[in-house]
């Protein structure tokens, strides 16, 4: 993000200046085509280092919250995938544990997380490892892509776009 007369290069964005204030933060995960393959309402198969990475990041302090658009038997298909491989997370499509529409006066179904992983995201899903970099070195994704240039690493995953079936 930058403004009118500020140099691109001295500009970081959002994620980093959250990062620089909290070295703990809350991260909203989404689950199909993130964590595993868009194979909804089935559960795909697991995105290549995405449990580990989750694992990493509660390790590191991190709190996870389960952000998807799954509810009931799906809700908890995919949480119990995720407890299986060792991905427990803070709190499940809400704040926390214990938020409950009834006794929350200012009740959002949008969370309020310091940054969200999600498929979604405008120019698509970095690897998991790279999206750890993010996170744990404190840096934007485009100074990691300018690095990785630099090196000759590739930190861009290809993935099929929602219009392809």
């Amino acid at each position: 993000i930058s403004r009118s007369g500020e140099n691109n290069s001295n500009t970081r964005n959002t994620l980093c200046c959250v990062c620089q204030i909290n070295k703990r933060m809350i991260i909203a995960v989404d689950f199909d085509g993130t964590i595993v393959t868009h194979e909804y309402p089935k559960i795909g198969k697991e995105i290549p280092f995405a449990t580990q990475t989750l694992k990493m990041l509660a390790k590191d302090g991190h709190r996870l919250i389960l952000w998807t658009v799954r509810e009931g038997r799906l809700l908890e298909e995919a949480v119990k995938w995720c407890n299986e491989r060792g991905v427990d997370f803070y709190a499940v499509n809400k704040d926390y544990p214990e938020e409950e529409l009834d006794n929350n006066n200012h009740y959002s179904r949008k969370l309020k997380a310091d940054i969200w992983i999600d498929d979604r995201n405008v120019g698509g899903l970095p690897d998991w490892g790279t999206i750890y970099r993010i996170i744990s070195e404190k840096r934007t994704y485009e100074e990691i892509l300018c690095t990785d240039m630099e090196t000759g690493v590739s930190s861009v995953r290809s993935k099929r776009k929602w219009w392809q079936f």
